[in-house]
């Protein structure tokens, strides 16, 4: 029997890089998935394509996470098309860096409303859907909520108060029979690390493998594979963790 088999999960920016690598992956082990994307509706759709395609079952639903109404929206059409839910996987993000004297008020609210507020609100949601039967929270952190980044002081930040987050909730939901856990990726290959100019053969590649034991950027099947296990019964006494799942790196 697959792991997740007749389970139900929504991933939040699962369009791309790691998002669309865990849909992937939990489809495979028998999940029905709902894709989430803000934007990239044309690549949602190919996520779903690829594993409807495979055999699996998934739908796409547009949300912005930071936004209450969108929020609602998705728990709906995800309650509407299955029925229930067992997992939320935590995803969507906003990846801005610049130095200090250029974040702006306008930057600061967008991090921390994504990368924050966004799973305050998508948790409150899973909660009524998860019922009395409990349920399963994945929030995809990062490494650099452990070893800051230079000119990414705000991400790393939104990244720690996530980690806090998860800690802080382990505690009061496990009475609730819900598991709740962070998974730190190091250096991964993914549309957003190359928009921020982390690009194949760049200075910035060369020095983050420098940095990894294991000799290479991590792919989103590699992120993957922890978040199926984290959402599985293999992980049923596991909670308020924080998985680094990083080839090694331990610092920057």
């Amino acid at each position: 029997m697959s792991k997740l088999e007749n389970k139900v999960a929504i991933v939040t920016g699962a369009s791309k890089g790691i998002g669309a690598g865990i849909a992937k992956a939990f489809a495979k082990e028998g999940a029905k998935v709902v894709v989430n994307y803000a934007s990239s509706k044309e690549a949602a759709d190919q996520v779903v394509k690829s594993i409807t395609d495979d055999g699996g079952t998934a739908i796409a639903v547009q949300a912005d996470v930071s936004n209450e109404a969108d929020v609602t929206r998705l728990f709906y059409e995800t309650k509407n098309a299955f029925g229930s839910l067992d997992i939320l996987v935590n995803n969507a993000v906003s990846q801005g860096y610049a130095p200090v004297e250029q974040i702006s008020v306008e930057a600061f609210r967008q991090s921390f409303d994504v990368n924050v507020l966004g799973p305050i609100l998508t948790i409150q949601a899973a909660l009524k859907l998860f019922g009395g039967k409990g349920g399963n929270v994945i929030n995809i952190s990062s490494g650099a909520s452990k070893y800051p980044l230079s000119n990414a002081s705000l991400y790393s930040s939104t990244k720690a108060a996530l980690d806090a987050f998860t800690i802080a909730l382990s505690k009061e939901l496990g009475a609730k029979k819900v598991r709740i856990n962070s998974i730190l990726p190091g250096a991964t290959d993914t549309e957003g690390a190359a928009s921020a100019g982390v690009t194949a053969g760049s200075e910035y590649e060369k020095m983050f493998i420098e940095k990894t034991p294991l000799g290479r950027r991590g792919q989103p099947e590699d992120i993957a594979k922890a978040a199926v296990f984290l959402a599985s019964d293999d992980a049923a006494w596991i909670t308020g963790e924080q998985l680094s799942v990083s080839g090694g790196m331990y610092g920057f």
